[in-house]
Parts: C-alpha cells; sequence; structure tokens
C-alpha cells in the first residue's frame, strides 16, 4: 500500500471530497425529520439544507465518523441558538442540537444525526451581536464570544501587553469547544487547564435559558459545562483570566535513552520554580527525527539523532521553555542553565532554539500549513489521547510505547508523553482525571489513509485492551466510548452528578448527541 506521503496531493483532496459527497448523496438531509412548524422561526432563514453546509457539519478532523444533519444553523446573533434550542424543547420529539466550532474533534462529537448542527464560527462575522473579544486591563481579563478562537484571543490581548496563561498546542480551535473538555498543554503543571482560568461563562443550557454563571453565580451550572463535552449547554462567552505577557522564550529539548531517567526528570522540573512550559515527545528508528508537528532539529541534528535512534531504538524527548522579556534578557541564558542543573539527559544531546513568544505557541500552524499543502490534513486522524496515572507510567512506557508501538511500526505521527499535576484540577468540575497527584499526558497523534486508518484504530484498541489487562487505571482525553458501562467506568464517582446535571440542565438529552453518552441510558 502506498504511503500517504507517496500520493500525490491533488488526488489526495478529490478522494476526500469524492468520498465525502459520496456519503452525503446516500443520506440526503431529509428537512423533513425536522417538524414543519420550523419555516415559522425567525431562524428559519438561517438554516442551511445544501450540500456544501451538511457536508461541512458531517465530518470533522478525525475523518473517521460522518453524520448527517438535517440543517445547519448559521447564527448571527446568540438569540437564534436559544430560539431554536427552546423550540427543540416544545417539540413532542424533540430534535438533537449540536455545536461546532472549528471541527478539530476526532470521533463526530460535535455532529447531530438528524438533528441540527450550529456553525458556531459564524458568530464570527456578526460579533457585534455576540461577544467578540474584549480586553479588561484593570481586571486582567478577556470577555471572550465561545465562537473565537484562540489564536485571535492571543493577538486581541497581546495589543495590551496582556495573554492567557493557559493554552493547547494547537491555537485554531474555539474557546467554547477547548472549555467543553478541557485544554490543556505544557503549561498546564504550573497554571491548570484552561477551564481552570475562567473567572465566568455565559451558557445556553439544554432548555434553552441564557445564564450567567461563575463560582459564586449559578455555580452548579458553571461547574458542570467546564469539561462537560457540550452535553449540559453551550458556551456563549467566557471570561479568561490573563497575565503580562512576555515577549520571547528560550526552547530547550534534551535528549534520553532511558525512559525512567526521563520521567524523573520531568517531574523534579515541574517541582522547580522558574519553568513555564514542559512537554515530552518520543522518537522511532522507523520514523524521522523531525515531524510535520515540531521541525526542532537541523539536518546535521537530525543526522545525530538519527545515528542515536539505530543505537537505542527508542529516543524521549524533554522540552523546557523559559520566557523572558527586556527586563529578564539578561539573565534568561543562566536561568536556563540553572533550570538543567541535575538533569541526566544524554551528554551532549540538548539543543535550543530563541524563539518570540507568539510563533512558539503557534508552532503547530507551521505543520499544519506543510501538511496542508501536500494534501495529507484531511486524512483519517485516529488519535488516541490518554491521561495514565504517574504510579503505572513505567508499566505503560514497556507495554504500550516499546511492546506495541515499537514493535508494530505502524505509528507515524507524534507521541507526547509529559506529566500534569493534579493539584491545578478542580475536581468539582466536570472533567475527569486519574486519582493520583500527578499523572501523564499521553497523545498519541495519528494519521492514516483512508484504506489503512483501521489498523491504527486497531492498535488503539489493542493499547486500551493492555491497559485493563494490567489494571492501569487511564483515563482517556477527548473520550469516546460506545456503551452506558465504559462512560459510568469513565466517569468513575462523578458519574452520578453526570446525570444529576444532565437531567437539571437538558432533561429532554437535546445536546451534543455524538457523545454518545446519554444515548445508551
Amino acid at each position: 500500500m502506498a504511503s500517504p506521503s507517496l500520493i500525490p496531493a491533488h488526488f489526495i483532496v478529490f478522494f476526500v471530497v469524492s468520498r465525502l459527497m459520496s456519503i452525503i448523496g446516500n443520506l440526503r438531509p431529509s428537512k423533513n425529520s425536522l417538524p414543519c412548524e420550523i419555516d415559522s422561526l425567525g431562524v428559519h432563514a438561517k438554516l442551511r439544507y445544501d450540500l456544501d453546509a451538511i457536508g461541512l457539519a458531517s465530518t470533522d478532523y478525525g475523518n473517521i465518523v460522518h453524520e448527517i444533519p438535517s440543517a445547519v444553523l448559521y447564527p448571527t446573533s446568540i438569540d437564534d441558538i436559544i430560539e431554536l434550542i427552546k423550540f427543540s424543547n416544545e417539540c413532542p420529539l424533540p430534535f438533537n442540537v449540536a455545536a461546532r466550532g472549528h471541527g478539530h474533534s476526532v470521533r463526530g462529537q460535535a455532529m447531530a444525526h438528524d438533528g441540527v448542527v450550529v456553525n458556531m464560527l459564524s458568530l464570527k462575522k456578526h460579533y457585534k451581536n455576540g461577544n467578540g473579544i474584549r480586553v479588561s486591563t484593570s481586571g486582567n481579563y478577556a470577555d471572550v464570544g465561545g465562537e473565537q478562537l484562540w489564536i485571535d484571543v492571543l493577538n486581541a490581548t497581546l495589543e495590551h501587553g496582556l495573554a492567557p496563561l493557559s493554552w493547547t498546542d494547537y491555537l485554531y480551535l474555539t474557546v467554547g469547544g477547548t472549555l467543553s473538555n478541557a485544554g490543556f498543554s505544557g503549561q498546564t503543571f504550573l497554571y491548570g487547564p484552561q477551564i481552570s482560568n475562567v473567572l465566568e461563562l455565559d451558557v445556553i443550557t439544554g432548555k434553552g435559558d441564557f445564564m450567567t454563571c461563575s463560582k459564586d453565580q449559578n455555580s452548579e451550572l458553571f461547574y458542570a459545562v467546564l469539561g462537560g463535552l457540550g452535553l449540559l449547554g453551550i458556551i456563549t462567552r467566557a471570561r479568561i483570566v490573563l497575565a503580562k505577557a512576555p515577549k520571547r522564550v528560550k526552547w530547550v529539548r534534551m535528549i534520553y535513552s532511558d525512559f525512567s531517567i526521563f520521567t524523573r526528570d520531568q517531574e523534579h522540573l515541574i517541582s522547580t520554580k522558574g519553568l513555564e512550559y514542559l512537554e515530552g515527545s518520543l522518537l522511532m528508528d522507523y520514523t524521522p527525527a523531525n515531524n510535520w508537528r515540531s521541525s526542532f532539529f537541523s539536518p546535521s541534528n537530525e543526522s545525530q539523532i538519527i545515528s542515536l535512534l539505530k543505537k537505542h531504538g527508542i529516543l524521549y524527548c524533554l522540552d523546557m521553555v523559559k520566557y523572558y522579556d527586556d527586563e529578564t534578557a539578561n539573565s534568561v541564558d543562566k536561568d536556563v542553565q540553572m533550570l538543567q542543573e541535575g538533569l541526566n539527559f544524554i551528554p551532549g544531546f540538548t539543543f535550543m532554539r530563541d524563539e518570540t513568544y507568539v510563533d512558539f505557541l503557534n508552532r503547530v500552524r507551521r505543520g499544519e500549513i506543510t501538511l496542508k499543502s501536500k494534501g495529507l490534513w484531511d486524512v483519517p486522524n485516529p488519535w488516541l489521547n490518554l491521561l495514565v496515572p504517574k504510579s503505572r507510567i513505567l508499566d505503560f512506557n514497556a507495554g504500550v510505547f516499546v511492546d506495541i508501538i515499537h514493535r508494530q511500526k505502524k505509528t507515524t505521527g507524534p507521541l507526547l508523553v509529559f506529566p500534569l499535576t493534579k493539584i491545578v484540577w478542580d475536581d468539582k468540575m466536570s472533567a475527569v482525571v486519574p486519582d493520583e497527584d500527578i499523572f501523564y499526558s499521553v497523545g498519541l497523534l495519528h494519521s492514516g489513509s483512508f484504506n489503512d486508518w483501521q489498523d491504527l484504530d486497531n492498535q488503539n484498541n489493542e493499547i486500551l485492551e493492555f491497559c485493563d489487562r494490567a489494571g492501569i487505571k487511564i483515563k482517556q482525553y477527548l473520550p469516546h466510548y460506545k456503551s452506558k458501562e465504559e462512560w459510568i467506568k469513565h466517569f468513575g464517582p462523578k458519574w452520578n452528578t453526570f446525570q444529576e446535571r444532565k437531567a437539571q440542565f437538558d432533561p429532554r438529552m437535546i445536546l451534543s448527541p455524538g457523545q454518545n453518552i446519554f444515548n445508551y441510558v
């Protein structure tokens, strides 16, 4: 079978479009699946039934699941969404509604079979009727529409010398989308996930109620929707914590051949002061040293890494970042040296880059542009994101990284592994994490072709089965399950609370059917 990198870009684009049109053509949306009274609504003219709108709402970044909605709402105001949801509640048999941001889900989580998908990005064109981005320099916060992209939040806040503290690695995601999950990256060990950096929300519940909430006002809704997977409400505004923005970063990558030393040094670094960012990744001897997500190494460095990979088979990269500005420029190199003291990376295998703060935060965008130019962005992406307890991370390495991924040599996408600290997560929120003080984020960012993605998904299932047999109490991030029992196990002690919140805020089970949670209950 041909590798995706050997297939001409125009052929892949043609194949993706043809395949999607074939799916939609065979399952054409039926306007009749919606109550005829919908034509009397004020939002009637903003509902689209054409193939372009339906096609976009029927797929996502994963390119695995395709669900055909009856219509797509392109709202020009928040009131349009409220009207739609209230109407569904009034129907004897309500139809489902799903909010879609930038479509970066990988398992159809933002789809609505025979329902209505709300294209949240439509509000960006009409932000005067929505929320846009409003920065308060006196309060050090930004009021941001749920439809806004994090890259736009970054650019808007930087105009005032401020920026949010917590990020995701990819900035072309909507604020409402990441807050409905958690939103984390290399800063999370220090500042917490994005859901821990929110002061206030505006939310449309599954009953169509518009509510402002915070820890002190309508707190049950506030905690419910943060990490609530879009099932308990649609976030239309978030008040995000800001701080003084740095200007540049020192980005250091150190190479390890021993996983236990690698994780020990990671855990040491997140316990020290002065570090703003830490992530880790794996290199395999059958893949390039650079990948689409991070072209960190120069050609000469890359040849060194390849030689080392031939010797060890697997290498582990520890990335740490120190922020600085004009006031700290003279001391930043010394600060980096102090952070490296006592670390046990392979001597001579430490590399450094100096970048602007914006370029560093937006680094994945460069890889996206490269992949799009080759027609390799819109391919199946059967990602698997896991949270692994610290106490079992060595077992995970041996059983998964070594004995499954490296042995099978199927995976070519980025492999991430880095520690997070539970103390910066709020357990009242709906997001679920392992019950240990330190746990690891593991991202298996697979990309395949339309002919072989099932092989990668089978490998994902093998990994999950291994963890289950070994008693490793993982939690999925961006979870995907196929049964009620699996969801109950995922939420653990939070399951009853989550059910009660669903009954309170979306009693007719209208929102986010693509999560496939309450479809089974």
